[in-house]
């Protein structure tokens, strides 16, 4: 099934943690001068337009991004995020919304390296578009990056990122994330895996993150933003979360300064909470 646009979703609260998760991520990995890998295993079309195209269409952002875009009191590491993005349009208007692989770009030195991965032709058209000009530290291949991470890992520096974001469109898609990281870990058992999942109606998504929780790893992290009650009929996304094994132990005292603050300005109605937990083995 290839109908999945992330463009319609450019710039929601999803997105706002997503991003915020791997800012933290990548700018942990930073901190050594040895370099590193980031590996997207769907990485959508890279950037997307605010103002024009799927992302009009909802309007998503306004009730993501939109709500932190002229705060002056946010927590400094959300502050950065939000800075990064506002780099990206620098006459003070929404127009662009990175997607995953233009954040990591943006937080990259020299010696590291991206390798993108998306299946559907016109979103792996318009990455390639947008990354060409930084072959060969970035590399698109139209292709579902779960398959990837056999012939990617571990990569040669021994040190990345893989973050695993699927549409999640087929159902098969919860059981092949967690296939993905058993393979993952057998051939790169330190690296650094960042699964982004929605909050839904349904026992696959409510089960990923407890079948994530028995992987073999010295630890894990876990955090999700609910922002707003589950829907009466039973459908519609009610928020998300991202579960990180092998995570940089700064990670979970930064996330409980920022998500209170999070879960407070993108709640949607008075049900709006955030989850973290951590654990180690």
């Amino acid at each position: 099934m290839l109908s999945y646009r992330h463009a319609f979703h450019a710039g929601n609260h999803a997105d706002v943690l997503k991003h915020f998760v791997e800012c933290q991520l990548l700018q942990y990995l930073g901190l050594k001068d040895k370099p590193y890998w980031y590996i997207d295993t769907h990485a959508g079309a890279g950037c997307y337009s605010l103002d024009s195209g799927y992302a009009t269409q909802n309007a998503e952002y306004e009730s993501g991004i939109a709500r932190l875009w002229d705060r002056t009191d946010m927590p400094a590491a959300l502050a950065d995020y939000v800075a990064l993005v506002k780099a990206l349009n620098p006459d003070g208007e929404m127009k662009i919304y990175p997607g995953s692989p233009l954040v990591a770009l943006k937080m990259m030195r020299p010696d590291d390296r991206l390798r993108l991965y998306e299946l559907h032709p016109t979103d792996s058209d318009i990455l390639l578009e947008n990354f060409i000009d930084y072959d060969p530290q970035a590399l698109t291949h139209q292709a579902n990056g779960f398959g990837a991470l056999k012939a990617l890992l571990p990569p040669p520096p021994r040190r990345g990122l893989i973050l695993i974001d699927p549409p999640y469109e087929e159902k098969q898609d919860y059981q092949r994330v967690v296939d993905s990281l058993k393979e993952g870990l057998k051939r790169f058992a330190n690296g650094i895996y960042a699964v982004w999942y929605p909050q839904l109606q349904r026992d696959d998504a409510r089960r990923l993150p407890e079948e994530m929780k028995t992987l073999p790893v010295k630890s894990w992290l876990h955090v999700a933003l609910t922002v707003k009650a589950e829907g009466a009929e039973g459908i519609g996304m009610h928020g998300s979360g991202m579960f990180v094994l092998n995570p940089p132990w700064v990670l979970h005292g930064v996330l409980q300064e920022v998500m209170p603050y999070l879960a407070k300005h993108l709640a949607q109605d008075e049900h709006a909470h955030y989850t973290l937990e951590y654990h180690e083995n």
